[in-house]
């Protein structure tokens, strides 16, 4: 009987006892109840210790019952402790049958007797009892007519009175130790806390600083323990509460035959019986397990039954006992006479067994020292994929081997095995994985606890019947009653690289006591555990995640995993119809909040989105009679698409160019005119009088009022609508900068186009009132041709950065918008399928995903088997294998099978929208780069608006000082005004001409045109730049990052090298290039492709033979039948003859025809002979995949297989006809240029980093092959964001160079994104560059570009300004003693010339050319040179521990630079050699030094 189950111990604590009255009343009243064997209530400890069967009641009724009474009731511990049951057998010694009613009856209501079990035909009676509280003699006494049988001895209870603490046998407790150097440490440990009594076994783990006990709790403490490993001089605290382990009833027998330790006991053991037999009995009337149950629990109470094996597949049993106390046909009777009395059973065979062995005693009958025994647990594992007795015994083979597994049983019919292991040594979930490596597919059967036995030396069948009894034990693994009690958390995990560090976490977490469930989200870097908070606190759990060896810190905020949903609710007429819908849903466990908004017919409700979802609270809403449905997000960023910035900058450049048209027209007519007069001047003398009269008489300086010209008129009409309305963003912009205390060029041009049209307004205002005859100087022609190009220059800038969130929109687009959710019932039978919106997937939703189909959320595949494309996440163009248990990610692509998935994260937390947020984040927190010009703007507003007041000044103190000066300078004032006026006006328009001639217009020009000629030159060469930004930012950085595959790599495999690994006389390389050319060309998988593309030029052949029953095993390999080769081969063979025969005759023309006659001969003589169509049964695939075929691997052929691998390269093995053929090395192989693009950046003193989301062998090779140094391998998308802000937090500009969807936010976060034009959408939406051609030289092309175009803007800013400079001081009046007057022409042509200067100097940039190839090659031909293996350090992860050589010394340096000359000078003669070569062997040593590699024969 399991104590566990049956009978157990609880103490209640009792309050409100005043004196032994109460006492009595509660253990009367208690005494009623059913199911209770011993009451002792104690007034001192004020507690209740009530002995029960758990069948009956529970702690919890208990409880209650005593509360009933009108006292205060509570649980001291809410986990009852199991009581240790004696058995004692009776027989009857009457020669009559005695009255077996009577005696069942008088037993039953015995104190300590919990059960009886009565057998008539055998005279037998098996009473089970609490050996505390009744002794069998005491039995025997009650019933005169049954005496003890000799087997049995009456056993001992424990020497504790108090029942409570009649604990189940041992206990296990995990302590951390510290201090533990080596292994004397642990053997020192092991061998004195081993000798302590109450002790059974320990184990201490240098690696994990831990120990794990087991020990009898009631001869020793934890504390004592503790003390003791603390005495011998390591601190030691617990790490785990020890926990009860559960027992059988057999083990329970045995603990209680158990002395206490005595070595010279465990010597003493002798043989209960000296001949055990055997009989097979066959069954009928078995319909179910309960029944096999029955017979099992019935049969092990007998004590000449050693063991039971009952099969219901077989209707068999098979049965071992000793023969000298029963027969079979005693046996077939008992088994018939078993409850319900309805099986019919027959004799199949009896095999005598005479043994004298102890290894077939009876479980019942030999005292067992548990000291020298380990402690035993059974597991079942399910194992899919076998198919044959050769899987059976490889599988059987292979775990048996290893550590602390004692036997496994491996059933092909069942499809499982049962595996005894030491739980010290070995656990399920490693034996599950080893079978796994096999190549099968495994999963731990849903009992949730494996069953503990106490190993003895029997026979492996005896511990059998246990199995069964395991089910009624197992507990899942939270109850209802712990999720009431459980709590949640969010730990954030750093260091996390793939999915088999998500596993482990999981895996590990899981074992933990009193961690219910585990979710690991990959890319958020996040877990969410739910715990019982009264056994394990999430600090604990960080702390955990730490000793697996990574970073976990516990977010205080859980709200984080709250759900929000916003609902249309349609339907609803009144607020009584607002208060339904909110008590209904409040009412609902898992409902946090919830508001409805009657007037926008809105919902908002929080909930918790493991216990409810969104679809069953829209149903809930339905069905209380209202319509509701999601509200449909804006998921298009439309708040990164600067759609109404380049709206509102189209209209500015638009209407100002209106404008400016006719402004400009007027203005150069006048530049013509004036620089006519000028010359009519100097060649007629003319006076300055008649030089006004001919200026006035012209038809635009023509007086409509005095004072006001029609060219004044026109140039202020057409300036309004550009200075109000053009520039009202200006003025936005520059109002912004001044509130925030910075001048930059929008301040600059406010402040020049508002002087310049506030002071020409003014001074025409005052031309008027004065009636003046000569017409005013105005600059009302500024604005208009200052405001045109600077909004040109904005918009386009705009244009540029709205294709930002065209990167979004193309991620978004590849979330899949709808999910089929199907309804499974208990034996996983598809009942119903619906198609659902995805943002109703709930978590826990089952969900079918068809070949071809996208997964909408995350999850965990739960039946079926496909190969997936996740190239979103890793980069990889590999697919990979994904089997029950497999993690998938949404947003990937189901390529074959069709497969059914449990969503595990959905909606925000989907790894998709993870990358859509890194984008988005990237995207806004990318800080527009400064502009040189709003620099500038920044030094040159303040100087040029003290040097307008200090000309303004200076003028006002030389007039009062000397108002001749003034006088002879202002020609045309009126004479009527006063001299203060006169001075002060001279003044103002001294200040105001120095303000206009610095009118920023050239200064605005420089850059965008600059820009735009840089841009479009880019383009003719293959280079696609998206604004200005990105070309001057391009000059500044330091470091270039590059992502491996389909960047540095081509993306696709190549056959490397093809090894043949039998004779050629027995097996041809053409035949076995057609046998594997023909059987992967049935394979959609890439190195499937690779193979046949290269089989196919190798046999140059674009038709391949015939293969049938083709089978594919995901992550395994390929197996089919290959016929019609023999053509192909022939032809090959044919196509060598003829090549043989074109040399011979070039090498002797004037031979005779011989040769060729007898070769035709030959060729006919094979034509004639029939084509044998033989057919070869192939297989190819991986190391698993042969031996699952029961091939042999040689260690030579192992050795090359490991040689590949270490260079990054997929090794695949063929056989035909099971014999191992031949080795294909298939790799993605580096582009021809990289190394040279590598070194030339190098050479421009940057930084070159690779970094790819490959493991760190492959990216080891590839670096080494291109020459660079520093690798991160291993790394997620969000860690490619993290490293790159690293660097940028360094103070770096960086170059992000990548191709896929994994690489779009560090594309979008990196100072400059490079996209290559053959990647993904994605990817180029997100870049700042992209390389049309594909040529990573395009990269350093890129660079030398921006640094060409930026050294353009700074001559352009030095032509804007020269004009100024000499402009100023003219304007100012420094040179008018010198008679150097500013003409109103000089202004407005210093400022034309300027800015056609500009434009000019700009247009210089066309004839950039892109520098060769060959120029390249030349320039770098002698330091190309691969890196060693040492000079690389790789970085896993984002974890900065580089895995670097360490510092060398002085010596070592001198010896590493004498070695790097030798190889340069080397290298050098390897380049002069190499300059004969063709082309195609010109980067040699890019694609790894493959002439070692030739096809060779083992």
């Amino acid at each position: 009987m399991d104590p566990s189950m049956g009978v157990s111990s609880v103490t209640i604590s009792v309050e409100g006892m005043t004196c032994n009255s109460c006492v009595q009343t509660i253990e009367q009243q208690l005494g009623k109840l059913n199911g209770l064997h011993h009451i002792r209530v104690s007034l001192e400890e004020k507690n209740a210790t009530i002995i029960y069967d758990s069948k009956v009641q529970t702690p919890k009724t208990l409880q209650e019952a005593i509360d009933d009474m009108g006292f205060d009731a509570s649980l001291q511990n809410s986990n009852p402790l199991p009581v240790l049951t004696s058995t004692v057998f009776l027989t009857v010694t009457a020669p009559l049958a005695p009255p077996w009613d009577h005696i069942q009856s008088t037993l039953l209501k015995t104190k300590g007797v919990t059960d009886i079990k009565i057998s008539p035909q055998q005279r037998t009676a098996v009473v089970t009892i609490i050996p505390s509280l009744v002794s069998a003699s005491h039995i025997v006494e009650l019933v005169p007519d049954l005496s003890l049988d000799i087997g049995t001895q009456e056993k001992k209870p424990g020497s504790c009175e108090d029942p409570s603490m009649a604990q189940a046998g041992e206990v296990m407790l995990k302590m951390k130790v510290e201090g533990m150097t080596c292994h004397s440490c642990t053997s020192t440990i092991e061998g004195k806390i081993g000798k302590l009594q109450g002790v059974q076994r320990i184990k201490v783990s240098l690696d994990n600083q831990e120990a794990t006990i087991v020990y009898q709790p009631h001869l020793i403490t934890v504390e004592e323990i503790k003390k003791q490993i603390e005495a011998a001089g390591f601190p030691a605290f617990v790490k785990k509460q020890p926990k009860y382990l559960k027992l059988g009833a057999i083990d329970v027998e045995r603990l209680k035959n158990t002395p206490v330790k005595s070595p010279e006991r465990s010597q003493q053991r002798s043989p209960s019986y000296t001949s055990d037999s055997t009989a097979t009995f066959i069954i009928d009337g078995m319909h179910c397990k309960s029944c096999v149950s029955n017979i099992e629990s019935a049969f092990s109470t007998l004590q000449y039954v050693s063991s039971i094996v009952i099969s219901l597949e077989n209707r068999s049993a098979i049965v071992k006992y000793n023969a000298s106390s029963v027969t079979p046909e005693t046996l077939r009777k008992a088994i018939e006479a078993v409850s319900p009395g309805q099986y019919r059973v027959s004799i199949a065979s009896e095999v005598e067994s005479t043994s004298n062995s102890p290894a077939t005693t009876s479980p019942h009958k030999t005292p067992l020292n548990t000291v020298s025994q380990p402690l035993t647990q059974e597991t079942m594992i399910n194992i899919v994929g076998m198919t044959c007795n050769s899987c059976v015994q490889s599988i059987e083979g292979v775990i048996s081997k290893k550590p602390g597994v004692k036997s496994i049983r491996v059933s092909l019919a069942n499809s499982n095995g049962t595996v005894e292991y030491d739980p010290l040594l070995t656990s399920p979930e490693t034996l599950r994985e080893a079978i796994e490596d096999m190549g099968f597919d495994a999963t731990l059967s849903d009992l949730s606890e494996p069953l503990v036995v106490i190993a003895q030396p029997s026979s492996e069948m005896s511990l059998l019947p246990l199995a069964n009894e395991s089910d009624k034990m197992m507990t899942p693994v939270h109850n209802k009653e712990d999720t009431k009690t459980s709590s949640k958390c969010y730990i954030q995990v750093t260091g996390m690289t793939c999915a088999s560090c998500v596993a482990n976490i999981e895996r590990n977490l899981r074992r933990e006591e009193g961690i219910h469930s585990v979710l690991v989200a990959l890319m958020a870097g996040k877990a969410e555990v739910r715990y019982n908070p009264t056994v394990i606190q999430p600090s604990i759990i960080a702390e955990f995640i730490r000793e697996l060896g990574f970073g976990a810190t516990v977010i205080e905020n859980a709200d984080e995993g709250d759900g929000v949903l916003e609902l249309v609710v349609r339907g609803m007429t009144c607020a009584s119809c607002v208060h339904k819908i909110e008590s209904t849903l409040t009412k609902h466990r898992g409902i946090f909040y919830c508001s409805v908004a009657l007037a926008t017919n809105k919902a908002h409700v929080k909930y918790d989105p493991e216990i409810i979802g969104p679809r069953d609270i829209i149903h809930t809403i339905q069905s209380l009679g209202f319509e509701a449905s999601l509200v449909k997000k804006d998921r298009s960023a439309s708040h990164l698409d600067h759609k109404r910035e380049i709206r509102q900058w189209r209209r500015s450049f638009l209407v100002s160019l209106f404008f400016c048209i006719p402004v400009m027209g007027l203005m150069i007519y006048m530049m013509v005119m004036d620089h006519h007069l000028a010359t009519l001047r100097h060649s007629q003398n003319i006076s300055n009088e008649a030089m006004i009269n001919i200026h006035s008489s012209m038809f635009l300086e023509r007086q409509i009022l005095p004072g006001l010209s029609i060219m004044n008129l026109l140039s202020f009409l057409l300036c309004i609508p550009v200075q109000f309305y053009g520039g009202l963003y200006f003025y936005i912009q520059a109002y912004k900068a001044l509130k925030h205390k910075t001048a930059n060029m929008d301040v600059l041009i406010v402040l020049a186009t508002t002087i310049a049209f506030a002071y020409s307004l003014i001074i025409l205002l005052v031309a008027m009132y004065e009636r003046a005859n000569v017409n005013p100087i105005t600059f009302f022609d500024t604005p208009p041709m200052l405001f045109v190009f600077i909004a040109l220059g904005r918009w386009l800038e705009h244009i540029a950065k709205g294709k930002t969130s065209e990167a979004l929109a193309k991620l978004i687009s590849l979330q899949a918008t709808e999910a089929t959710i199907v309804t499974l019932n208990s034996e996983n039978i598809l009942l119903s399928e619906e198609q659902v919106d995805v943002e109703l997937v709930q978590r826990g939703d089952i969900i079918k995903v068809v070949p071809g189909g996208k997964f909408p959320v995350d999850g965990r595949v739960i039946e079926g088997h496909s190969m997936v494309d996740e190239s979103l996440i890793t980069g990889e163009a590999m697919p990979v294998a994904k089997k029950p248990g497999s993690t998938v990610i949404a947003g990937s692509i189901n390529q074959n099978g069709s497969i059914l998935i449990r969503a595990t994260h959905v909606g925000a937390d989907t790894t998709l929208s993870q990358i859509v947020k890194l984008v988005e984040e990237a995207q806004t927190s990318k800080a527009p780069i400064q502009q040189f010009a709003d620099k500038l703007s920044g030094y040159f507003v303040p100087f040029i608006v003290f040097v307008s007041i200090a000309t303004l000044l200076v003028w006002i103190i030389i007039g009062f000082q000397n108002f001749e000066i003034v006088e002879t300078y202002f020609s045309g004032y009126n004479r009527s005004i006063s001299r203060t006026e006169t001075t002060i006006r001279f003044a103002f328009q001294a200040a105001i001409t120095v303000l206009c001639i610095a009118c920023p217009c050239s200064l605005g020009l420089a850059t965008p045109t600059a820009v735009m000629v840089g841009t479009g030159v880019g383009a003719q060469n293959g280079i696609l730049i998206k604004g200005g930004e990105p070309l001057e930012m391009a000059h500044k950085v330091k470091v270039v990052v590059f992502d491996k595959t389909g960047t540095i790599t081509h993306g696709t495999p190549v056959v490397n090298q093809v090894k043949i690994l039998v004779e050629s006389n027995r097996m041809p390389r053409s035949r076995i290039l057609a046998i594997v050319g023909t059987a992967e060309s049935s394979s959609e998988h890439p190195l499937g492709t690779a193979v046949t593309k290269y089989c196919k030029q190798e046999l140059d052949t674009e038709t391949l033979g015939t293969c049938t029953d083709f089978q594919v095993v995901p992550g395994c390999g390929i197996s089919c039948k290959v016929t019609n080769i023999e053509g192909l081969i022939h032809k090959n063979h044919w196509k060598i003859e003829e090549n043989n025969i074109k040399n011979a005759s070039l090498v002797e023309i004037d031979s005779s025809n011989e040769l060729p006659t007898s070769s035709s001969m030959i060729i006919d003589a094979q034509l004639s002979n029939p084509v044998n169509t033989q057919q070869y049964k192939v297989l190819i695939g991986n190391r698993e995949w042969m031996i699952r075929n029961g091939l042999v691997i040689s260690n030579d052929v192992d050795d090359y297989m490991i040689e590949h691998e270490r260079r990054g390269r997929t090794a695949v093995l063929v056989a035909v006809d099971d014999e191992l053929c031949g080795l294909i090395a298939i790799a993605d192989t580096v582009k021809p240029e990289a190394e040279l693009a590598v070194h030339i950046l190098k050479s421009m003193g940057l930084e070159v980093v690779l970094m790819t989301g490959d493991n760190s062998k492959t990216a080891r090779s590839i670096a080494s092959q291109v020459g660079i140094t520093k690798v991160f391998a291993e790394v997620l998308p969000s860690h490619k964001v993290a490293k790159v802000k690293q660097l940028q937090e360094e103070g770096k500009r960086v170059a992000m160079v990548g191709d896929g969807i994994n690489d779009s936010p560090a594309l979008a976060m990196a100072n400059v994104g490079i996209a290559i034009g053959t990647g993904t959408d994605v990817a180029i939406e997100a870049a700042d560059v992209v390389l049309i051609r594909n040529d990573l030289l395009d990269v350093v092309a890129s660079i030398d570009l921006s640094r060409k175009t930026v050294k353009r803007i700074r001559i352009n800013f030095v032509f804007a300004l020269i004009y100024n400079l000499i402009g100023i001081p003219i304007a100012s009046g420094v040179f008018m003693p010198i008679g150097l007057v500013l003409q109103p022409w000089m202004g407005s042509a210093a400022m034309a010339a300027s800015s056609v200067s500009v434009v000019l100097s700009s247009l210089f940039l066309k004839l950039y050319r892109k520098p060769t190839f060959e120029n390249y090659v030349l320039h770098a031909r002698s330091q190309l040179g691969q890196k060693s293996p040492s000079e690389i350090s790789i970085h896993v992860g984002i974890d900065d521990t580089s895995r670097n050589s360490p510092k060398l010394g002085l010596l070592d340096r001198i010896v590493n630079y004498s070695r790097a000359s030798i190889n340069s000078l080397l290298s050098d003669k390897r380049s002069l050699n190499s300059v004969v070569t063709s082309e195609a062997d010109k980067h040699s040593l890019l694609v790894g030094d493959f002439r070692e590699d030739d096809d060779t024969t083992l």
